[in-house]
């Protein structure tokens, strides 16, 4: 993983350990023993296995004007990877697969009158979602990136941690909301750090939920390789910007606001999901989070051998099209890398 922020790399250090452990708990050990003359090792062969069960996954809802459309069959819909027809293997509607939550909570300066229904709603929208066979984590941002709650299926374990976050001006230390040399709000950083470390080795339905404003400043990944990190993890991720307005002394920046939220549709855009403007309004806050559940509880899953087989880490491009006038919502597209096989990529 590249450099980060002293902050970031020790956020990452403390991921290792249950990084390696996830790894050394993955299938691929050698063979039951052979009274058989041992036989080189045919690379070749590997490779071209591995290719041919190689199953590229795509999570994706389905909406027309009157809602989300759950009664599909795979006849219904077909996928196209850049261009070329694909043949759909499996074709289900996934609402109870496992599912991964990771929520990043934005803790800087800017949000300060609007962390406590931040921290309201995202403990209720854990505690519906989250079943025995679920798990979630928290991570806050500002000038730091911190793991406040490590995965666990425990609504009431999440909720003391949101409850325990703080905003961070780094006054005195030197931020964008203090005095001082500008540090900056790590969001890209976040993002990247929460699906690379977390979520890419986890299988299943995976989700970021992000609240914050939008406004990225300081952090050493970019939009880019954010975005790269969530596509390779097979994470969709929900944008639901929040600003304070008084903060901004009335205007919430537009600058920044502009910048930050276009960002910020390009991301949740190219991972297959959405963004939710809730303002300052709790109430709408709320109806975001139930839009959130809403879609994951009518997601389908369709898998496919790619016709193209090579494994050269090139970006495809992926377009899913079902009936007329019905709107898809899925990811655009995926790596084709050699450790991705198997798995969601």
């Amino acid at each position: 993983m590249r450099s980060l922020s002293l902050a970031a790399v020790a956020f990452a250090l403390c991921l290792t350990p249950a990084l390696r452990a996830q790894e050394a708990a993955e299938p691929g050990g050698p063979p039951p023993a052979s009274s058989a003359a041992a036989q080189p090792v045919d690379i070749g062969d590997t490779e071209t296995l591995k290719v041919q069960v190689n199953l590229v996954n795509v999570y994706f809802s389905v909406r027309d004007k009157s809602g989300f459309i759950t009664n599909l069959h795979k006849d219904d819909c077909s996928i196209a990877e850049d261009k070329a027809p694909q043949k759909t293997k499996n074709f289900t509607q996934e609402k109870n697969l496992p599912l991964t939550i990771g929520i990043l909570l934005d803790t800087s300066g800017s949000q300060r009158n609007v962390l406590p229904l931040e921290q309201q709603s995202g403990a209720e929208f854990l505690k519906d979602v989250l079943t025995p066979k679920d798990e979630a984590f928290l991570i806050s941002f500002d000038i730091n990136v911190n793991l406040l709650s490590d995965y666990t299926n425990s609504p009431r374990e999440i909720k003391r941690s949101i409850d325990s976050a703080e905003i961070n001006t780094g006054a005195g230390t030197g931020s964008v909301t203090g005095n001082g040399t500008a540090r900056g709000t790590l969001l890209f950083d976040a993002v990247y750090l929460a699906a690379h470390d977390k979520l890419r080795q986890e299988a299943g339905r995976k989700i970021l939920v992000l609240l914050t404003d939008g406004g990225d400043q300081g952090s050493q990944e970019t939009l880019k390789s954010a975005t790269e990190a969530a596509q390779k993890a097979n994470a969709i991720v929900y944008v639901i910007l929040l600003s304070d307005r008084g903060f901004y002394g009335g205007g919430f920046g537009i600058n920044l606001a502009d910048t930050g939220e276009r960002d910020m549709q390009k991301l949740a855009t190219d991972t297959g999901g959405r963004v939710i403007n809730v303002g300052n309004n709790g109430k709408k806050l709320q109806e975001a989070f139930d839009q959130i559940q809403d879609e994951l509880r009518t997601q389908y899953l369709a898998s496919f051998t790619p016709t193209n087989t090579k494994i050269d880490g090139t970006f495809r491009t992926l377009n899913i099209t079902c009936q007329p006038g019905q709107k898809i919502q899925a990811r655009k597209g995926y790596y084709a890398l050699a450790d991705a096989q198997g798995k969601d990529d």
